[in-house]
């Protein structure tokens, strides 16, 4: 899995799975040196210096300066034997991933694609996020508003059966899968990234099974969904404000301000906020809602900590609350995670860890563990922005290093299923109900407590991982939205 958070400044970008840091009572991010830029140019060649191995010179010279584990960097590798700059950054960092520090976080991407996507949203796809079981059956574990996908009536809860380039070429989930035991031959099965792309499913759901036409399009991802996304639950005769992100960009900020703005009218304090399946994204949008959370937090009060390599220990940096107009005065909050939750979604979490203390509960299974961040590097000439790891990130305890998810850090957590027999929000829905129980104080078994718990919630949800893209480059949107197909 390759995920990534980007907080973007007045003239830098730091991008992290966990956020980065910030200066100042607003909790902005300072510059960073060398600045990148973010002007694309045309497809790059050998002429204007984005030759193969002028690429990999440049990626591995960018990883000596910058990045946070120097030490587990070859003192050389000949880039020779790689026949593409992604294999030899792999290869750059393999000790580091051994040693679980960076799972493929250090990456190069596209300036041009991954700037589209975090200013708006824009991708292409059918618009459903796949969760795959470990007995190989497909489940659409989410649809987006205005995607082709939901506008064939295939929702959360639907089973893909088969899938096939006309309704007379079907094949079974199970029967691509098993032919080469990794996806590969199933996501080539769901065909090219492009709008116009079109495929047949064979659908099982509670209408029955059928079959649909799908074509892939270009659709505008709303962070926060207009059906589900934002409500106030009443529950036992109380009210709770429930938010559910799905990716930290910047259409996200309008979205999060209205839906504190709802539950500050109301006069809620006790919050559930649902990032069980968010991957990651914008810094900025990560610390605006932690500060919608806060507005009890004095301006003086920490919220991370970011720390570079010694020799830029300049860039080091502190991160401060800034309560907003909308903010709550959140008294305790269940945040709903599972191993999809990285990066910004983690951040957020480990925040309120030293204020709220048990009062701030991780409740389904444990998150996927990302406590560094990266800066973002740019090549105009070439289109090529690597993302590499340059910093480690802490709350206002300088509690950090969690690598293994956030189960062991935070001070309450409860074990709960993904029920994707119901909406996300819905009372019924395990995880919400589970949230709902930890805000009104009933008892719960811990994540990772018990081997039978944690595999009870598994067999309701986790168990169905996110079917991950294979190719050279996974599109920016794939990345921070785990199983976006």
């Amino acid at each position: 899995m390759r995920r990534t958070v980007t907080g973007v400044a007045v003239a830098a970008m730091l991008a992290s799975c966990g956020g980065g840091g910030g200066g100042g009572s607003t909790g902005s991010i300072g510059s960073v040196t060398p600045t990148p830029t973010a002007t694309a140019t045309p497809t790059p060649t050998a002429s204007t210096g984005c030759s193969l191995r002028d690429r990999q010179d440049w990626v591995a010279a960018q990883l000596r300066e910058w990045y946070l584990f120097y030490d587990t960097l070859p003192a050389s590798l000949d880039p020779t034997p790689y026949t593409t700059v992604d294999s030899y950054l792999d290869a750059l960092t393999a000790t580091a991933r051994s040693q679980s520090k960076d799972r493929y976080f250090t990456y190069l991407t596209s300036i041009k694609e991954e700037d589209a996507y975090y200013n708006s949203g824009s991708t292409a796809g059918f618009g459903w996020r796949f969760g795959l079981t470990s007995d190989l059956h497909l489940y659409v574990t989410e649809a987006f508003e205005g995607s082709p996908g939901l506008a064939a009536g295939v929702d959360r809860g639907a089973e893909i059966v088969a899938i096939g380039t006309s309704a007379s070429n079907l094949q079974t989930v199970s029967a691509l899968y098993q032919v080469d035991n990794n996806g590969t031959a199933l996501n080539n099965a769901l065909g090219s990234d492009t709008a116009g792309t079109t495929r047949y499913f064979q659908v099982r759901d509670a209408s029955g099974t059928r079959t649909v036409s799908v074509t892939k399009a270009d659709f505008t991802l709303s962070p926060v969904s207009s059906r589900y996304g934002a409500q106030i639950i009443t529950d036992a005769g109380q009210r709770y404000g429930y938010v559910n992100l799905r990716t930290f960009i910047s259409t996200a900020d309008a979205q999060l301000r209205a839906a504190f703005d709802q539950f500050r009218t109301a006069g809620v304090t006790n919050i559930i906020v649902d990032l069980r399946y968010n991957g990651g994204g914008l810094l900025t949008t990560a610390q605006l809602l932690t500060n919608l959370l806060g507005a009890n937090r004095a301006t003086t009060d920490v919220q991370s900590y970011t720390t570079f390599r010694p020799e830029k220990s300049t860039e080091n940096q502190t991160a401060y609350f800034a309560p907003q107009p909308q903010s709550v005065a959140a008294t305790k909050i269940a945040f709903i995670g599972s191993h999809n939750t990285a990066s910004a979604s983690e951040y957020v979490i480990n925040a309120y860890i030293p204020y709220l203390h048990a009062n701030a509960g991780l409740i389904g299974t444990n998150t996927y563990g990302k406590p560094v961040g990266q800066i973002a590097l740019d090549r105009s000439a070439c289109d090529d922005r690597l993302r590499v790891i340059a910093f480690a990130l802490q709350n206002s305890a300088r509690q950090g290093a969690y690598y293994t998810g956030l189960a062991n850090t935070v001070e309450a957590s409860c074990s709960a299923g993904d029920d994707i027999g119901y909406a996300m929000g819905d009372p019924r829905e395990a995880s919400t109900r589970a949230a709902l129980d930890f805000l009104e104080g009933k008892s719960c078994t811990r994540i990772g407590s018990s081997a039978s718990a944690d595999a009870r919630a598994l067999s309701v949800a986790t168990a169905r991982e996110a079917l991950q893209p294979v190719g050279p480059r996974i599109s920016t949107a794939q990345r921070e939205v785990p199983g976006l197909f």
